[in-house]
């Protein structure tokens, strides 16, 4: 079913579906330089592991072709590039110029040269051929995306059949007593860390409340499925503060 109306959600604001895509290009365009740095504040590191933990679950083989959708820096890419090589090849795209030049630069930086490519892309219309990927991440955009079955359509179409989806989004914590401290975390420290490091309180408090927006796990599997997704699983990380979706397209 899609999410297609003539207002979405902008954190807790309701805005014109088609303004959507420039207010979080105005967040992202913001925060780009100091992306990075504000993750590992904002997480005390614990984003590595949960990417770390992402790439185990997309079982990459050397030779592979792998779509990193609304990859930012690159962290993702730069954690499968090694293992699709050494014919294989890892695209990371983004929809915001900034956060893709961001993401290359820093690759380069690192000396990842080879098998990868960038892509200017918007995940809900991607420029792939159909049938051309055999994985596709996508980390912390999700919540992003003005319609997100679209963008799960479209991540299924270009996938190859017994392809593999993973989604490793901000979810709705498990454990009994988690969200009121995870809750006054998220909307004091956040806020100030962004004006203090990024000197944009704005836009991390936009991430405290679209983390709020974003459909739960079951909801989450659910809309995967409706996208044509099947053997689709779900596993809570840091009690369900992240979770990681894995599907196929078989």
């Amino acid at each position: 079913m899609s999410e297609e109306r003539d207002t979405t959600d902008f954190g807790y604001q309701q805005v014109p579906a088609a303004e959507k895509p420039r207010l979080v290009g105005q967040v992202f365009h913001s925060v780009a330089g100091r992306y990075d740095l504000m993750n590992d504040l904002m997480s005390l590191g614990v984003h590595r592991i949960w990417k770390r933990f992402t790439v185990d679950l997309a079982a990459l083989r050397p030779g592979e072709e792998v779509l990193d959708v609304a990859g930012g820096t690159g962290d993702l890419a730069e954690r499968m590039v090694g293992r699709v090589a050494p014919q294989g090849q890892v695209i990371l795209s983004d929809i915001n110029p900034a956060m893709l030049e961001a993401g290359r630069e820093r690759l380069v930086d690192a000396g990842i040269v080879a098998n990868m490519a960038y892509v200017l892309a918007d995940a809900e219309h991607l420029p792939f051929r159909d049938r051309s990927m055999d994985c596709v991440t996508i980390g912390f955009g999700l919540r992003n995306c003005t319609d997100k079955s679209a963008a799960l359509r479209s991540m299924y179409r270009v996938l190859r059949p017994g392809g593999r989806l993973l989604v490793l989004e901000f979810s709705r914590p498990r454990v009994p007593g988690l969200s009121p401290a995870y809750d006054l975390y998220s909307f004091t420290a956040l806020p100030l860390l962004g004006r203090i490091v990024a000197r944009d309180a704005a836009s991390y408090r936009y991430l405290a409340e679209s983390i709020r927006m974003h459909p739960d796990q079951e909801t989450l599997k659910a809309m995967m499925e409706g996208a044509g997704f099947e053997r689709c699983e779900y596993f809570n990380l840091s009690g369900g503060i992240a979770a990681v979706h894995r599907g196929y397209r078989l």
